[in-house]
């Protein structure tokens, strides 16, 4: 049976906070802080164990192979170029796995497989490294070929962010649905990452419905105000879109656009008036996890900042006092990871799939979770300073924290 399966990203031990991401506010306000890679990647771990006692499903993804060696000898570092040049090899954003594929379940492709690309993310220099150890990692977790097609990314020429601009709306997962690419147009002080062309070759290469594959702008705004992805400031499950009002570059066209191809369409947007572009974006209100839970139900996972904004916190009351199709907002810690930028919707991956079909060591329990969490505690370091970036003491304990997770889940093929 088809189910949704969340696949977080564990939380690399080279976690740092270098501002590496242009256009990413909370990235660039903590720049140069101490990063504080154990404390994160346990955050991620509750996290995931949360979810697993909702969903009964859960999935991981595995930190990548950093520092680079491959990216410091191609950028012939040598100790005398700027900061944030020499960060790039150590950059543990691959934790984000909303950026790792674009997805597209079984019911929507032409083929009956699930089709997965990663993500190219050629906008940024630290980001643009990770899609072939992602694709090597892709193709352990969804190897069975009668379920599942990996392809490459899309040519570098176009940008692709994978599914942080990609939504799905359906009535149930198993069911045939509308997939919705969110692409950007240049302009502004903050550069637009998803190209058109790149969600279109997406598209085309998973073999979707024209009928059922609809392409809309962000708004240049949201861009600008630090909504450096659409899930910033949207995200959807089933018939559900939860939207801010200043999301998209037409909203109305937007919804009339999806309504034609999914007349079963429910919005809830949040109007400006309530909850601000800005204050959206501080407290990644949309980049939130919408989840359909056992009883039908759905919850939204908020990051803690939600509830301690008094904006946000009150339209999310106001909203459950209703009858609306969001009956729980439920915060979660993820504070390590909203400091550099990311928030409980990065975190994760979705792939509709039958769990059975998935590579099981690639999947959450309890007692999985546990060996995980004493790996970490055990290796992952507990403090990062930006100078410790580029030195010998600090790659040979990021090298080894990883060695040693791939050896407690038996990946040791992906060292």
């Amino acid at each position: 049976m088809l189910t949704e399966i969340n696949f977080d990203g564990i939380i690399g031990p080279s976690h740092n906070y270098a501002g590496l991401s242009l256009g990413n506010i909370a990235s660039a306000s903590h720049a140069g802080d101490p990063s504080y890679p154990r404390a994160a990647a346990l955050q991620g771990v509750a996290k995931m164990r949360g979810n697993l006692a909702r969903l009964g499903v859960q999935g991981f993804l595995l930190p990548l192979p950093r520092p680079n060696d491959a990216l410091t000898q191609m950028l012939a570092l040598d100790g005398t170029e700027p900061p944030q040049l020499r960060a790039a090899p150590w950059s543990a954003s691959s934790m984000w796995t909303a950026n790792a594929a674009t997805v597209s379940p079984a019911p929507d492709t032409a083929d009956g497989r699930c089709h997965l690309t990663p993500a190219n993310l050629v906008t940024m220099l630290h980001r643009a490294q990770e899609w072939p150890d992602t694709q090597a990692q892709l193709k352990i977790a969804f190897g069975d070929t009668r379920h599942f097609a990996i392809h490459d990314a899309v040519p570098p020429t176009f940008g692709d962010e994978g599914a942080a601009n990609h939504m799905r709306l359906c009535e149930s997962h198993d069911t045939q649905g509308v997939e919705v690419f969110v692409y950007g147009k240049t302009g502004g002080r903050f550069p637009a990452r998803q190209h058109e062309q790149a969600s279109r070759l997406v598209a085309r290469a998973h073999g979707l419905d024209p009928a059922r594959t609809i392409f809309i702008e962000q708004n240049p705004a949201a861009i600008e105000a630090g909504a450096f992805h659409n899930d910033v400031v949207a995200v959807a499950n089933g018939p559900v879109l939860f939207t801010h009002a200043e999301a998209f570059a037409d909203q109305q066209l937007v919804y009339d656009a999806i309504r034609a191809a999914f007349p079963a369409l429910e919005v809830v947007e949040v109007p400006s008036s309530a909850v601000s572009l800005r204050e959206a974006i501080r407290t990644y209100l949309f980049n939130a996890q919408l989840l359909t839970l056992p009883d039908g139900s759905m919850g939204l996972i908020v990051p803690e900042e939600c509830r301690e904004s008094a904006s946000v916190w009150g339209w999310c009351e106001g909203m459950l006092a209703g009858n609306g199709p969001i009956r729980q907002v439920i915060p979660v810690d993820v504070r390590q990871s909203m400091a550099n930028g990311g928030g409980p919707a990065c975190l994760r991956l979705r792939v509709v799939c039958a769990p059975d079909t998935v590579d099981p060591r690639f999947l959450l329990d309890e007692a999985k979770a546990d060996l995980i969490e004493r790996t970490i505690a055990a290796h992952w370091p507990e403090q990062i300073d930006p100078a410790d970036l580029g030195s010998d003491n600090l790659a040979n304990s990021v090298i080894s924290a990883r060695l040693a997770l791939l050896d407690t889940l038996n990946l040791a093929q992906l060292g």
